[in-house]
């Protein structure tokens, strides 16, 4: 059966959702230790969380990418997730989801989230049919991402790498296996109906 084309797959419990960024290793190396981001990570800009870790490993490149070359997987609180997605904008404009293009930009202006929907990959980081999420946050949205809902921060560039060493070697099996186990995201009705169409 196909994936519907808008739809949130993530690694989640009952109470916390994992997303994933990659940082430079003088970030992303006391974020995993400390449990929470250094004083260099900035507030005032907008960071991308990505709940797909293919996603992620596309974005990076499997870690080798110059100022990605640790991977975090970051639990936050279900709670802040849904609230950042209820206060997100489309990053673009779609004819039939906004009134028009100038409401759209006033929305987007105003939102402390955006949303961006591209699509997902697959082992060899090809482009699949339907679409991952990638959700930005800026402003209030960035502040209780850093002091609010992190619940645990884990450096998983050795998953990356091993991952990545059976997909070079044609092992698709056992790279599959290494995967976190990601399933849809159980969003009610209203939760996305502003962001996709």
């Amino acid at each position: 059966m196909s994936e519907p084309k808008h739809q949130i797959r993530a690694l989640y419990t009952a109470s916390t959702v994992t997303v994933y960024q990659a940082y430079a290793a003088e970030i992303g190396r006391p974020a995993a230790e400390v449990g929470r981001f250094p004083a260099a990570w900035k507030r005032d800009r907008m960071t991308w969380i990505k709940p797909s870790f293919l996603w992620m490993m596309y974005r990076c490149g499997w870690a080798t990418k110059e100022g990605q070359e640790i991977v975090l997987a970051i639990e936050i609180t279900r709670e802040g997730f849904e609230w950042a997605l209820k206060n997100a904008c489309l990053s673009h404009y779609e004819r039939g989801l906004h009134p028009d293009c100038a409401a759209w930009k006033r929305q987007l202006k105003r939102a402390p989230a955006r949303v961006q929907w591209d699509p997902e990959r697959d082992l060899h980081l090809q482009p699949l049919p339907h679409r991952s999420l990638q959700l930005g946050l800026a402003g209030e949205a960035a502040e209780r991402y850093a002091e609010e809902w992190i619940v645990s921060i884990n450096d998983v560039t050795a998953l990356a790498h091993a991952t990545h060493a059976h997909v070079r070697d044609g092992a698709l099996d056992a790279a599959r296996q290494l995967l976190p186990a990601e399933r849809p995201y159980p969003s009610a009705d209203t939760l996305l109906t502003h962001l996709s169409r």
